[in-house]
């Protein structure tokens, strides 16, 4: 593990090390000592969507909690969570259930998200539990300052003084705490964070200047020169703009100028998350990233001023084809590293396409919130409409600690990816490889696709090839520990919900009807045809959502097998 990576590695929310869990509790501690605030200068925009369904849960006493649905009305949420030690349970301590509170309104919300605030500050005001790190603690002020009115409205008023006691406090910390956050998200979150509290609390105003300077220096280095982060979680990408959109918005309502790498940034930002979205208006679901808030992609595009659209073929290791309406976006790039391999998935060459407003083919999303059995097995390969061969991923998991409580990262990744866009007068394509299986198979792993620009047939190839030498060893020795039974592969397409799908002419074909009552047909040549239950993961779901997939099943036994398949949609 080289330095930097385990160096992100401690400070990533839920595996920071004793060292930084020490100091972030004595500074916590400290910040307790300085005088409050006693009231906002300003109160900008909130930086982030609530979703109504999540505050109707919470209304009524639903609470997920990594992976487990408690039923708990009239329990305080701390209550529920004491005692987790997931990232559910310290992702409360973010505050984002307020957006949702928030987001739905009226008395009742507004009277639970003031008792659990009042809980909060009761309990780890004073610098205790696993909020105190610099990425949530800068969520948490966020969302404290930007709903001060719903907070402190009515009976809440009653809170001010310890609300504006707490915030300071956290305000002080942060300004001492933002340079241990991790790099990526984290850190844009602090920075931002530290924005926010230097323009709306007394005596804070001094933490302003160095705040804007190193977010300045994080986009020159964290945002690449595509607009990209190197998680690829398309979803991060969305929330870092949304905040360096604010931040800016921010800064010049106080007549300060972004510096210029902050500006350049968004500049860049805005039409690779644009490459990344598909005709619905979602983004495409990968390396723990879902579709997005509803609403959030278009107001953080909006936002930006920017109407470019990205040009490049393939846009944070993303190829998009598009045809009148239809659209297809592929994982054409080697899997994260760094702090990345924390939640990256073994998704390579995976494929994503969507009709008009109606997804057809997805992946499975991000397990994250349903508990650790769902997280690990939302990364695999077999979750992603893709190729795996024998039960493998393309990339593995492993824990790189004696601590049985790390997460895993994504080790073993392909070595060499390639990806080539190509387009003629009636179609657009892309030719993928990857060598993800050689280690384990020898299998260097091809796939073609072509997309008809009238949106109607996508047409597609796989292909599994042992092309060398010391490949043709690998492969020999799978193919023997096989008993002659051939070395199995599968090729999955995750089917989106509300989809009809059945298997028709006598199991050749599939056909697939969306809400849209469009009727798109999936045949295949070189393998089995069958449709097997899936599950599509949602964060605003309570429980993972039953679906469908389709699975080419086939067998290896020489150096090569082919598959072809299709989805035409019939007029």
């Amino acid at each position: 593990m080289t330095g930097s990576l385990k160096y992100d590695l401690e400070r990533s929310t839920g595996s920071r090390s004793l060292r930084y869990r020490v100091g972030d509790g004595l500074r916590a501690w400290r910040a307790g000592l300085a005088p409050p605030p006693t009231a906002l200068h300003s109160m900008p925009q909130p930086q982030s969507f609530g979703d109504v369904a999540r505050g109707r849960q919470l209304l009524a006493g639903l609470v997920r909690l990594d992976g487990e649905v408690v039923e708990a009305p009239g329990v305080s949420l701390w209550d529920i969570a004491a005692g987790a030690t997931g990232p559910g349970a310290q992702a409360l301590h973010g505050f984002k259930w307020l957006d949702d509170l928030a987001a739905l309104g009226g008395p009742q919300a507004q009277v639970l998200a003031q008792t659990w605030l009042g809980h909060w500050i009761e309990r780890f005001g004073r610098g205790g539990g696993p909020g105190w790190t610099p990425d949530l603690t800068a969520q948490r002020i966020m969302r404290w300052i930007a709903h001060a009115l719903f907070l402190l409205g009515g009976q809440g008023s009653a809170l001010s003084g310890s609300y504006f006691r707490a915030l300071g406090q956290q305000g002080v910390f942060l300004s001492h705490r933002w340079k241990t956050a991790p790099s990526g998200r984290p850190r844009f979150e602090a920075l931002s964070g530290m924005i926010y509290a230097g323009m709306s609390l007394s005596g804070l105003e001094g933490s302003v200047a160095p705040a804007k300077a190193e977010l300045d220096k994080v986009c020159a280095s964290e945002i690449d020169e595509k607009g990209g982060l190197v998680s690829r979680n398309p979803e991060d990408l969305l929330e870092v703009l949304m905040l360096l959109t604010w931040a800016a918005d921010a800064l010049e309502d106080r007549s300060e100028t972004p510096g210029l790498e902050h500006v350049r940034a968004i500049a860049r930002i805005a039409p690779t998350l644009r490459a990344l979205r598909h005709s619905d208006g979602n983004l495409v679901r990968c390396h723990g990233g879902g579709r997005g808030t509803p609403g959030l992609l278009d107001e953080a595009l909006s936002r930006t001023g920017v109407s470019e659209t990205g040009s490049a073929p393939v846009a944070m290791g993303y190829a998009r084809l598009v045809g009148d309406g239809t659209t297809v976006i592929a994982d054409a790039a080697a899997p994260p590293v760094g702090a990345g391999t924390l939640t990256g998935h073994a998704s390579t060459l995976a494929i994503e396409m969507t009709s008009g407003e109606y997804p057809l083919v997805v992946n499975s999303g991000a397990g994250t919130t349903f508990g650790p059995d769902w997280q690990r097995a939302a990364r695999a390969t077999a979750s992603h409409s893709t190729l795996g061969v024998n039960g493998t991923s393309s990339s593995r998991l492993t824990t790189r600690s004696k601590d049985p409580h790390a997460r895993e990262v994504l080790a073993d990744i392909p070595t060499l990816v390639t990806a080539q866009p190509f387009e003629d007068a009636d179609t657009s394509g892309l030719l993928m490889t990857h060598n993800g299986f050689v280690p384990t198979h020898g299998l260097v792993h091809a796939r073609h696709l072509t997309l008809s620009q009238n949106g109607r047939i996508l047409e597609g190839a796989d292909t599994l090839a042992a092309a060398d030498p010391d490949a043709r060893l690998t492969c020999d020795r799978a193919l023997a520990a096989s008993s002659g039974k051939g070395i199995p592969f599968s090729v999955r397409f995750h089917i989106a919900p509300r989809v009809d799908t059945e298997v028709d002419m006598g199991g050749a074909a599939v056909s697939l009807v969306p809400e849209s009552g469009e009727v798109w047909v999936f045949r295949a040549k070189g393998a089995g045809i069958s449709l097997a239950p899936s599950v599509y993961l949602e964060r605003a779901r309570l429980k993972p959502r039953a679906t469908k997939q389709i699975v080419l099943s086939g067998h290896l036994f020489g150096y090569a097998a082919d598959v072809r398949w299709s989805f035409t949609r019939i007029e």
